[in-house]
Formats: C-alpha cells, structure tokens, sequence
C-alpha cells in the first residue's frame, strides 16, 4: 500500500523538492538570512522589506521563511522549528497567513485595491504576510494605490516585495522599505549544493556532469538544480564550454579561421549565437579578473589556470579591446535579422587587427610592427612567410654562429641598397648568420598606411596617436651584446640609400603638409648617423623644422631603423643665386625629383587648402598661383568678394 502511495505522489523538480525550509539552508545569502533571523528573534521585524538580486537565489523561499518564523509557536534562536501546523502548512502553501501576488499578472489598480481592502482583515496566525512577487512590474497607477498602505500597514501585515529590477520600482516604493540585495552563488557554493542535492536524492551523477551543471547555473540555484535534474534524467546538456575555450584560443592566437570554423560548428549544432557572445564575454571578463584582481575570479579551480593562460597571451589591453568589441556585438545582435553576423564580425575584428580601423586597432597595429621592425620579426607581405604566416608571429631564434667565426663588419655607405622589393638584413650581435630578413618596402607601405591612418582619427577627433620616433645613437656608441636596437641604429642608411628611396616612396607617403615642404630639397650626407637634407633657404628651413618629426618617421618605417634628420641651408644655391624659372611660371624647380598631389586624397586636400600650407608653398615657389587662386581653382565657380 505504502508503494502504491509513493507511486501516485507526482514527480517535483529539484528546485521545489530541496527548496530550503530554514534561514540557516539558504546558500550564499548570509548578510541577509542573519539580519532577517536577528530581528526575528529581537522583536525587531520590520513592516515592509525589498528583496532584489537575480533569479534563482532565494528571494520567494527567504520570504516564505520569513513567515514561518513570525508565525512559528517555538521559534529557535529566530529559526522556525519546521513542525508546528503554521509551518507545516505554509510550507505546503495552504496557509492562510501568507498571501503570495505575483504583479507581473497583477499589474492593476484593481488588483492593488483588492490586497489594501483585505489587509486589515484578520488571519489565525499572529502576523499577516504579503509576498509581492516581480514587483517592478507594476504599473504606476497599482504603485501608487499601494503607497499608503505600505507606509502604514495594520500593526500585524507584513510586506515583503521581491524583484529582479530593482531600478523600476519606484523610489517613493523603495524609501518605505528595507532593502536587502541578493548575490549570485560562487562556483564553490553551487558546487557544494548539487553535491548534497545528488546525494540526499540518491542520483547517479558524474563529476563531470556536477560541473557541467554548475556552469550552466551561472550562479543561479533554481537554473543549477534544473540542469542536474536534466542529467539525472539521463538527457545530455548542451555544453557550450568546449566552443567558448575554441573561440577564446582563436583569440589569443590571433587565428581568425580557427574563430569562424569554431562560430560555424556552433551554429550547425543549433547554438544561439546571443548565447555564445554572453558566454565567451564572461570567460573574456574572468581572464581580465585574473590579470587585475585574481581574488574575484568566479571559476571553478579546474579551469582558472586555462582562462588565466589565455588572458595572459592576449594581454591586458587586447582584453579590455576584447570586452569593447564583444559588447558592442551584443548590442548589435538584440535587433539584427542574422545575430550570427554581429558575432562573427567581432571575431573577425579582434582576429585580424588589420580589418579594424578603430584608434585601439591602429594603435596596435602600429606598436606590433614597430616591434617585428626592431626585432627583424616582420612576417608581413615578401617575407617568406607571407601574409598569411600570421600577424607578426616572433621570427625563429637565428642559429649560433660556429666557433671563431669571423661576424661580419657593418655595411659601409658605399655598400649599394638593396631595390624595392627586397629585404634590409636587422644585423644582430650574433652576426651575418643571425640576420633576420625583413621587407622593407612592405613595411614601410604598411607603417605609411597605419600612420596616415592614425592621423586622419586624430584629426577627427579621436585620441590615437602613434609613439614618437626613438632618438638616433650618438656617433661612436659602441654596441652591447644585449642591446638589438642599438646594433640597428647603427646601419644608418648611405646617401645613396636615402636619395633612392626618397623620390621612389617616402615622400609620396608623407602628410600633405610635409610632402609639400620637403618636395624642394636635396640630401647631402650622412654624418654621425644623422643625415643632412639642405634646404634653399632659411625661411624654408624653419618651415620645415615643424614637420621634421613626420618625415623622420616614415624613414625610420622605410629603413627599418631611426633615422635621424638635420635641415641646413643649401650654400650652393645660396652662392648661385635662384635658379633659373621655367618657361610659362616663376615656381622654382626642385633639386629632387617632385611627387604628384593625389588630388583624390580628401586628407591631402585638407592638408594642401590649409592656408598655413598655402604661405608655405608659396614662399618656396617664389611664384605661381597665390593662395586666393588656389582656394578658387579647388571650388570652381567659387567667388571672392
């Protein structure tokens, strides 16, 4: 008979069947159950309290325990005892000293008006409780008819209202009660919880799958026990865990193939794209806890060494650019037709940096090759690797030079420059067999991109802006075994170099401003490691002092190391006197070949219709068209009154 009754009792989820019955079960929420249990036991309850926090963490169960303790006959220590007919029956909830309204059905002034008639009405308990469930859904007419009531209840109502949006509840609402936040279960807490849970219930659960519980919990109790109900009852649960880590390597090694293969599979298996995102953000988050403050971090101990691994690789600004993007992409998603889209864009962006114009990305960009410049680890366009080796992947240690090996000398000027295309050898201490081929003419296109780039946002008003050049070495520093850079700087390009490369693309990639002052002039050496560039005249010269900065950039970008600049006056032309104008203009003719204006450069054009810029080229032409012609000719049709 006994078998028969078990039998027709219905099946409760987890949830409801360990629901806790006592302030001392309550997981996680001690700062609340000892303030409730404390004034329980003084005679100290208060008339109205608020309870907010997440879902799932005991706030309709702390307020169901709350009534039982005021109307418990033999309370222990502000406990109830769990046995008299008052608990028993609110725990069965067919009590009538406990009236439970969930607003977000309730919403009305109707139903407000129907609760403020019947509280003053007696019940046979000694205290009269009301559990207002998702308060915050009320409309503003119900929290209103609710107001008075609340501020004055008859002497033995109790309000207890519960939401999960504290924010919308009105603040005429909350000044009248006592607040008390819930918090969200730490890993070790849910833990301990489904363990207990599995064996007060008698299931046969795995470790594994107590975990995988715990992650889907996400610090909610109620989701925690559902997910290992879902276990028990020998179905499988998604688990997302193994695509997140995918994902988040993906990230760290900068392999945006691996990212969308990964975001692929996970769409293929039917996983919701928002999920993914919300999920791999936190897993972000948890990696940058455990770069600042690796007490808050909220994993389990088997997976704080693998998120601190990644977040370690990624670095810390890559992390917090990480969070930016994912962000944004979550936004993004909430309205999108294909949310898949938003996610795999993001990816796309923290993968492949060269995709993101944003001043974050630039100003990566920018510090990643300055450093494989330096390091002769530049994998980019003609090294053997190509672009697809990887963004700027550390080049292979060069092999040890054999003993008594002769290391070669340092080229000399007279030592010709390799052409366009080919690579400048980053000559380290271990000498000619150590060298670490470097493309020079792609990374200097691609310093010239980004830099040109990081300017046009700065001018708009963004704040990126590229490190400064390094200074030059002085003249007869010798090199230390430790020091690359200084080994560098020291093959200071010839002459020879420097005027090749001069007309063929450093000056076409310099700023408006720059190119149009530096188009008239001529290197005369390199002395001390500094090369001088002669200019006609001391006006121009001054001129171009503002800009030097600029130019010693981009060398220093074409070069592969510093190069330092110092404007003389040309005494040549100074002793001859102005050369000779050319037929139809009184412009002067440049020493070094000129370089077209790219009219077609919105930036330029900004540049080149600055009327500072205009003074400029007008007082090193000597001729031509004035400024006011210029500005006519750029808008045709224009006037000048």
């Amino acid at each position: 008979m006994a078998e028969q009754d078990a039998a027709e009792v219905p099946y409760q989820s987890l949830y409801r069947r360990f629901r806790p019955q006592r302030f001392d079960e309550v997981r996680g929420q001690d700062h609340v159950c000892l303030a409730l249990r404390n004034a329980v036991r003084d005679g100290r309850v208060g008339h109205a309290y608020l309870m907010s926090g997440p879902r799932g963490t005991g706030k309709t169960s702390t307020a169901r325990i709350l009534a039982k303790a005021l109307n418990c006959v033999a309370p222990q220590d502000g406990e109830p005892c769990g046995e008299c007919a008052s608990c028993v029956e609110i725990a069965r909830g067919t009590s009538l000293d406990v009236h439970e309204l969930d607003a977000a059905s309730n919403n009305g002034v109707d139903a407000m008006r129907d609760l403020v008639a019947r509280a003053a009405l007696g019940t046979p308990g000694r205290w009269k409780v009301y559990i207002v469930d998702e308060v915050h859904m009320l409309s503003t007419a119900a929290s209103n008819a609710l107001l008075k009531t609340l501020e004055e209840p008859p002497g033995h109502v109790v309000f207890v209202l519960a939401t999960t949006d504290p924010q919308k509840v009105l603040p005429t609402i909350r000044s009248r009660t006592q607040h008390l936040e819930f918090r969200l279960l730490g890993p070790d807490n849910l833990h301990a919880l489904l363990q207990d849970v599995r064996s007060a219930a008698g299931l046969d659960v795995e470790d594994d799958r107590i975990d995988l519980a715990v992650r889907r919990g996400r610090g909610s109790a109620r989701d925690a026990l559902s997910a290992l109900d879902q276990v028990a009852a020998g179905g499988v649960v998604d688990d997302d865990a193994a695509v997140i880590m995918e994902l988040a390597r993906s990230l760290g090694e900068r392999d945006t193939g691996r990212a969308l293969a990964a975001m692929a599979q996970a769409s293929a298996a039917g996983r919701d794209p928002q999920r993914l995102a919300v999920e791999l953000s936190d897993t972000v988050r948890q990696g940058f806890l455990s770069l600042v403050a690796p007490d808050l971090v909220t994993l389990l101990d088997s997976e704080r060494a693998p998120v601190a691994d990644l977040a370690r690789q990624i670095g810390l600004a890559g992390v917090v650019r990480a969070l930016e993007v994912l962000g944004e992409a979550q936004v993004g998603m909430r309205d999108a037709p294909d949310p898949r889209i938003h996610l795999e864009v993001a990816l796309v962006r923290l993968t492949h940096p060269e995709a993101d114009d944003s001043p974050a990305a630039l100003l990566e960009r920018i510090e990643r090759l300055e450093h494989a410049l330096a390091t002769g680890a530049w994998t980019g366009p003609g090294h053997p690797g190509g672009e697809d080796a990887g963004p700027l992947a550390p080049a292979a240690a060069p092999p040890s030079p054999a003993p008594h090996a002769t290391t070669p000398s340092a080229p000399t000027p007279s030592e010709p420059a390799p052409e366009a295309g080919g690579t400048v050898g980053a000559r380290g201490d271990s000498g000619g067999s150590g060298t670490a081929a470097v493309s020079a003419a792609s990374g200097a296109a691609l310093a010239r991109e980004t830099l040109g780039a990081v300017r046009r946002r700065s001018r708009s008003g963004a704040e990126a802006s590229p490190k400064s050049a390094e200074a030059s070495p002085k003249a007869g520093a010798t090199p230390t075994a430790t020091s690359a850079r200084t080994d560098e700087a020291s093959a200071v390009p010839s002459r020879d170099d420097l005027v090749r490369r001069w007309g063929d693309g450093v000056l076409a990639g310099l700023p408006g401003r720059a190119r149009a002052r530096f188009r008239v002039g001529r290197f005369l050496s390199v002395e001390d490691g500094v090369a001088v560039y002669a200019l006609p005249n001391e006006t121009h010269r001054s001129y171009c002092e503002d800009v030097r900065l600029d130019v010693e950039e981009a060398l220093r970008a074409a070069f592969g190391v510093p190069v330092g600049l110092r404007l003389v006056v040309d005494e040549e032309e100074d002793a001859a006197g102005a050369p000779p104008a050319a037929s139809g203009g009184g412009s002067r003719r440049p020493v070094q070949p000129t370089v077209a204006v790219d009219t077609d450069d919105p930036d330029d054009d900004a540049d080149l219709l600055d009327p500072a810029v205009l003074e400029a080229e007008t007082e090193i032409a000597g001729a031509g068209p004035t400024p006011q012609e210029r500005l006519l000719q750029a808008f045709p049709g224009a006037e000048e009154l």
